[in-house]
């Protein structure tokens, strides 16, 4: 495995910021030609680096630090009053681990969840290549979380398997089931699994504090940050 000082790295011109309106925002790209094992992604993950379809990437800007990596140690999470009561109302759900794949019916489901939640984002339209690209065709070692109500697929979970931990990639569920909150039920079934599998952390991507969309990742208690290269716990 590549050490950071020896891994190419390239950085994107300033751009408007996707989670502050206020700022521009620069990116470091891991170069695309690297050979990348689950050795090297999980190093990449303990230094704040996520995944993204075939893109490894790191916020790197100028004049702001507010994009701070998350995971979740999960052998000492303890859930909250509103995650036991998301957790309970989800018990009717049963749940399977799949390979990553492109079906009409997952995609389908992806199409409906953009065009409901993100029709604002730069993900919509919703498109198969776009699909293929961001959560099937990867390098990484992955699957797919799939929860159904019966026989009806009503979410997914993408998660990345790194040495040490699970990797929270994209979560995307039918609009019709809002009142099941299943992007809370989604983390709680990957913090399961993460210890299921004798792993020690659940990825979580980044928060940004100013972000509202992003504070339900401090629900998840305790969780640590990234600060100044060191992680440290919030109880």
């Amino acid at each position: 495995m590549s050490t950071i000082e020896e891994i190419i790295l390239y950085q994107t011109a300033p751009h408007q910021c996707s989670y502050r309106e206020d700022q521009l925002a620069s990116t470091l790209f891991v170069d695309p030609d690297l050979e990348v094992t689950q050795e090297t992604l999980t190093y990449l993950s303990q230094r704040g680096f996520r995944r993204s379809g075939e893109y490894i990437y790191l916020p790197n800007c100028e004049t702001c630090s507010a994009c701070i990596s998350t995971r979740i140690p999960v052998k000492l999470f303890s859930p909250n009053r509103t995650q036991k009561r998301v957790w309970k109302r989800n018990k009717d759900l049963v749940i399977n681990v799949t390979a990553p794949q492109m079906t009409d019916e997952i995609y389908d489901l992806y199409k409906r969840y953009i065009e409901n939640r993100h029709a604002d984002g730069d993900m919509y339209p919703a498109t198969e290549e776009q699909y293929r690209s961001f959560l099937v065709d990867s390098y990484a070692d992955s699957y797919f979380l799939e929860f159904r109500l019966e026989k009806k697929l009503v979410a997914i979970a993408v998660t990345d398997i790194l040495e040490n931990a699970y990797s929270a990639v994209y979560t995307f569920f039918d609009p019709d089931f809002a009142q099941r909150s299943l992007g809370v039920f989604s983390v709680l079934a990957q913090i399961e699994q993460t210890k299921i599998a004798k792993l020690d952390y659940l990825y979580l991507g980044y928060w940004v504090k100013q972000c509202r969309k992003m504070n339900y990742k401090l629900q998840y208690r305790p969780i640590e940050l990234l600060v100044n290269d060191h992680w440290t716990q919030l109880g």
